[in-house]
């Protein structure tokens, strides 16, 4: 029996991604849409990158954070929207059983990154406003490294676990994954056994990256509106709220998707409409993020200004 069981999980090598199947002849304009829209990501990610770099006025610890999250942004998209735009295309739209756990290991890692780098980001704006005398010695250089580099190690530690969950359940029934890419609830439904204990873990992780990151936000943004209703100047008052909107609303987007996906129970799984929020948080979020900190920022505007003025129109002799 144990062979046969093994035999016919061995028998899998790869995976059917359905994704976009459904709509036909649309895929292909879907595919313009989606390609127009992931290079304006990566030209928009890449530009507050170049930006943050070049930019002296930007060379702080808030913006420094920035630039991880957009190159970790940049790497997210990486992993998935290449093959979806392939698979839009093919028409035979597969992965293979160590491409679909890579997928998964690199989307996992990355966006609990992410949650834990959006964390980072708020407490570097609490203590910009409630204490700024000390902001430099309480955020120096290495304590920004350290919390980047815990934010991965634990965001790609929680990934592994995800993953060992997820490819230990034999897969010996169908091999038609209801997504267009290896998610982690799509997957892990296609398992032949009881998986009721893995998916109870796995929204357990899910609670330690998405609310507890998300109470920590809201506990520093208590503490940040009571220091800016101190402040006695109204220019002042906007200045400091207005460091503070670019985040908040990433931090609405971001979450918000996540949670609709992965705080609720499987029994709820909706495919049409969790593909629908899944090209938001995998494909618009990316986008917006970059967008966001570009077009709410006037440091960013104006050093973007800069940079552009210095480089492209360069003075002559």
């Amino acid at each position: 029996l144990i062979w046969v069981k093994r035999q016919n999980q061995s028998m899998i090598t790869e995976f059917i991604l359905i994704g976009f199947s459904n709509l036909g002849d649309l895929q292909i304009l879907l595919f313009f849409i989606l390609l127009l829209v992931y290079l304006t990501t990566l030209m928009a990610n890449a530009t507050i990158m170049t930006v943050i770099r070049l930019a002296r006025a930007l060379h702080n610890p808030m913006y420094f954070f920035l630039f991880v999250l957009s190159c970790s942004e940049t790497c997210y998209t990486l992993a998935i929207v290449p093959k979806m735009l392939t698979n839009l295309l093919s028409t035979s739209p597969t992965i293979s059983f160590s491409g679909c756990a890579a997928q998964l290991y690199c989307f996992v890692g990355l966006a609990c990154t992410n949650c834990f780098l959006i964390a980072v980001m708020g407490y570097d704006r609490y203590v910009a406003i409630c204490n700024p005398l000390n902001y430099t010695l309480i955020v120096s250089r290495a304590t920004c490294m350290q919390l980047v580099l815990t934010s991965s190690f634990c965001g790609f530690l929680i990934s592994v676990v995800v993953n060992v969950l997820v490819f230990s359940v034999p897969f010996c029934a169908s091999n038609q994954i209801n997504h267009f890419f290896c998610d982690i609830f799509p997957v892990i439904k296609l398992g032949c056994t009881d998986t009721n204990l893995k998916e109870m873990v796995i929204f357990l992780l899910s609670i330690l990256v998405l609310l507890v990151p998300l109470v920590l936000i809201f506990i520093s943004y208590i503490f940040i509106v009571s220091a800016i209703l101190k402040i006695s100047s109204v220019e002042g008052r906007c200045k400091a709220f207005s460091t503070c909107a670019s985040h908040l609303t990433v931090v609405i987007i971001h979450y918000g998707c996540a949670s609709f996906i992965y705080l609720r129970p499987t029994s709820l799984y909706s495919s049409d409409k969790d593909r629908l929020v899944a090209v938001t948080y995998t494909v618009i979020t990316p986008l917006l993020n970059p967008l966001v900190y570009t077009l709410r920022n006037k440091e960013v505007k104006v050093a973007l200004r800069k940079v552009l003025s210095r480089y492209s129109f360069p003075k002559t002799v």
